[in-house]
């Protein structure tokens, strides 16, 4: 039985060493709430032990972010100070590592007009898309962790005294990424390894398609040719592996933009910009989301389509048993850190370059050709069940089982 102490040390360790893998002489840059103050000074701590040049924390306050949506004018949701963005994109440029810290109230923003966090998002989204290509093309190295607020843990625990909430999900956690066991790093390792066997499977088979059944999803997925199945570890271009979510139990690849049909529906709640979207229905035709409905959270989720052409498109698609050291907590995150990694899921936005052979040396324009999907967002959304069924398509037609009652068929 280790102490809550030394899980906290292997879990702040296992995010600089395993998540973005700090080389010496390397810059960190921490993006954390307040609340994760004690947390992130041994994530410092760590990443100058391990040999970190400088670490750079980014603090910020849900709080007070709300207060800008409640009564900001409407001009400043239209500006994004650009001083941080190049800076940003500067320290990219100069091999820094991004770290990203989360502790998100689910239920934040109720009550804020969509079209105002919609409005801010757009902004904020193009004025750090060089800093997300960079992430997105494995340029850089970058990890998100969690660790809980009490906020977070109320909606996780309702039925626990309050007081109990916070350490339960601390220990959910600790459960969740191995940082409770004796060897978290050699762990990891293996777990790694067995993700990596499964990618190396479906890119054997270069599936044409996949088609998905269950819990009243019905929908195809066409793949681009040369589509590159990807696993728990990335390689920066300086040829450094790190792992960009703690936890991850996925597979995932980029799905032909126009290549989809049918429809989707979401199997947990989506927390998105403060707003929880429950029991949606995506349709599709020809790759575009032609309808949508949701029992909770229709605006935002209205919101999130919108936010530019590409949003109507998908930009990922993740393989997760259902049976997964998260999804046998049986606890619903509402963070989608941790909810993505119980359930198969789709991404609505920006698909991977790094998925497609010879992508990450292509134009954009290049890779639209090819198949891939732009936008300035990328937001994963949940889909998987006990029931579903998957079966790839092979180019003869020809069709194998891959999951069966949610978990592989092979």
């Amino acid at each position: 039985m280790h102490s809550f102490q030394d899980n906290l040390d292997k879990y702040a360790a296992l995010a600089i060493q395993l998540g973005v893998n700090i080389q010496q002489g390397q810059t960190l840059v921490v993006f954390a709430p307040l609340i994760s103050g004690e947390f992130v000074r041994r994530l410092v701590k760590q990443a100058y032990e391990v040999g970190a040049k400088h670490v750079y924390v980014e603090w910020f306050d849900e709080e007070i972010t709300r207060l800008k949506y409640e009564l900001a004018p409407e001009e400043a949701l239209l500006e994004y100070p650009m001083w941080r963005a190049k800076g940003y994109e500067e320290l990219a440029e100069n091999n820094a590592a991004f770290l990203y810290v989360v502790a998100n109230n689910p239920d934040l923003m109720n009550g804020i007009d969509p079209k105002r966090i919609q409005t801010a998002s757009r902004t904020s989204n193009t004025a750090l898309k060089e800093l997300s290509v960079a992430r997105l093309t494995n340029k850089v190295s970058w990890s998100i962790i969690a660790v809980p607020s009490p906020s977070w843990a109320d909606k996780v625990f309702p039925s626990l005294p309050e007081e109990e909430r916070v350490d339960a999900l601390w220990n959910a956690i600790f459960e969740a990424t191995r940082a409770d066991r004796d060897d978290p790093v050699q762990d990891w390792k293996e777990h790694s390894t067995a993700l990596d066997t499964r990618a190396k499977r479906l890119n054997e088979r270069q599936y044409k398609a996949l088609h998905y059944r269950g819990n009243g999803t019905d929908i195809t997925v066409s793949l681009p040719l040369d589509h590159i199945w990807v696993s728990a570890g990335n390689i920066n271009s300086n040829g450094i592996s790190f792992i960009a979510n703690l936890p991850t139990e996925e597979v995932f690849t980029s799905p032909l933009k126009n290549g989809v049909n049918g429809t989707v529906k979401s199997t947990k709640p989506l927390s998105y910009n403060g707003n929880l979207i429950e029991n949606f229905t995506l349709t599709f035709k020809e790759g575009r989301i032609i309808d949508f409905k949701a029992e909770k959270g229709e605006e935002p989720l209205r919101s999130l389509i919108e936010i530019d052409e590409g949003s109507h498109f998908l930009g990922e698609i993740a393989l997760v048993p259902h049976r997964s050291p998260i999804s046998n907590t049986n606890l619903i995150f509402y963070n989608t850190l941790y909810d993505e990694n119980a359930s198969c899921h789709f991404a609505i936005g920006r698909a991977f370059p790094f998925c497609l052979n010879g992508g990450i040396d292509m134009s954009q324009q290049d890779l639209q050709n090819h198949g891939l999907n732009d936008s300035l967002t990328h937001v994963d959304f949940m889909m998987g069940s006990a029931d579903m069924n998957i079966d790839g398509i092979l180019e003869n037609g020809d069709i194998e089982p891959l999951f069966r009652n949610g978990d592989w068929a092979f």
